[in-house]
């Protein structure tokens, strides 16, 4: 795929995404789209997952929004870097907010199927979210990796 193109659709993905906009932002995703967000612990396939995940995860940080900075590519696949600024609401990480807005790095690969996003691993510091959120970072690793250390 052409890099170009790779880099237009991440943009695109990354204005919808700014705009919490679910139907835009799955307009971009291919039907095998597998969406990894290691910090949370989660990975969304398909259609339905992929825009379950959106929505938890705006529903947790509603003004998240983000800024890409830079890229590489090869024609299989983009890496974008940049920054995100959020603001944690909600308990689903299991910590009562501070309503703290946090500003932080993130690091994004893409793969790509038929002109369209196939595969997106998101990658941020999640000590760092909790140290700017002003809330514990044991108690958001318990909570979302609970099943996994029993």
């Amino acid at each position: 795929m052409d890099p170009d193109r790779m880099v237009e659709l991440a943009e695109a993905l990354a204005a919808a995404k700014s705009r919490q906009d679910v139907p835009a932002a799955m307009a971009l995703l291919h039907p095998d789209m597998v969406l990894e967000s290691p910090a949370l612990g989660t990975t969304a396939r398909g259609p339905a997952e992929n825009a379950t995940a959106l929505r938890r995860f705006f529903a947790s940080f509603p003004d998240y929004d983000v800024a890409l900075q830079g890229h590489a590519a090869n024609r299989d696949a983009l890496v974008c870097w940049g920054t995100v600024r959020m603001t944690l609401t909600g308990t689903r990480l299991g910590v009562e907010p501070s309503g703290r807005r946090a500003e932080l790095p993130v690091f994004i690969r893409f793969a790509f199927k038929d002109d369209l996003i196939a595969g997106e691993y998101f990658f941020f510091d999640l000590a760092e979210l909790c140290a700017q959120s002003g809330v514990s970072a044991d108690a958001v690793r318990r909570r979302l990796f609970r099943d996994r250390e029993r």
